[in-house]
């Protein structure tokens, strides 16, 4: 991964909590405050191949971007792919039981597809900003998520 992030966050939940928050995808935008709305485009259960679009504000902009699953083990592990602008994107959700509760581990990475010299240029210029704002927005998902999770009965 070219630029990536890696957050961990203690949620007094267990794992089948956690586990049911970040596999919601239909209920991710009124868990999350970031994202505007949600628009499945695969029907059934959180698995892989499960695919949808989110739209998200990103430096004031609505974005919308189509996300797929690409692996799934139920109360261990998942990743979402998104490719958008050139890049390839990668979300992997990591739980792990601790302490009556789980540690959720999120790592966010972008790869730029084919990079010419002018995107490796910007990406210098402007890489630390984007994965600067990108580690406040997940930081608050993460926080958003614990809630959530930590509010199930």
């Amino acid at each position: 991964m070219d630029h990536s992030i890696s957050l961990t966050q203690h949620i007094q939940a267990p794992p089948e909590k956690v586990w049911s928050v970040i596999t919601d995808i239909p209920g991710s935008a009124a868990t999350l405050s970031g994202v505007d709305s949600v628009q499945l485009l695969t029907e059934g259960p959180y698995k892989e191949g499960t695919r949808w679009k989110e739209t998200r504000k990103m430096f004031g902009k609505a974005e919308t971007v189509e996300m797929w699953v690409a692996g799934a083990e139920p109360h261990r592990n998942t990743t979402v792919k998104a490719l958008q602008g050139g890049a390839d994107y990668t979300t992997r959700f990591n739980l792990a039981p601790r302490d009556g509760g789980t540690d959720l581990t999120l790592t966010f990475g972008a790869e730029v597809i084919k990079p010419t010299p002018a995107s490796k240029i910007m990406m210098l210029l402007f890489g630390r900003m984007g994965m600067a704002a990108t580690r406040k927005a997940l930081t608050k998902d993460l926080a958003e998520i614990a809630a959530k999770a930590e509010s199930l009965p």
